[in-house]
């Protein structure tokens, strides 16, 4: 197989993406790695919070409160 090199540039980006490609899809393996450990710290945040909300004791329900009446500051002439 020849291929034609037209400029530097591409082929150094042709040896770039021949040499690392290996090191990309370990770095892929990784990242995915990483979304899936995200995603289950998430999921057991959710879990956690909900075992807290269930745990905590509901506040016992009280009338509302009027405000107080309001008065006139000065007075009528």
């Amino acid at each position: 197989m020849r291929m034609r090199i037209r400029s530097v540039g591409v082929a150094l980006r042709y040896a770039e993406s021949v040499l690392l490609a290996p090191g990309q899809q370990h770095a892929r393996r990784n990242a995915w790695a990483a979304v899936c450990e995200n995603r289950r710290y998430a999921a057991d945040r959710r879990h956690d919070d909900a075992e807290a909300a269930r745990a905590t004791p509901q506040p016992l329900s009280t009338p509302p409160v009027r405000p107080a009446p309001r008065t006139r500051s000065t007075p009528r002439k």
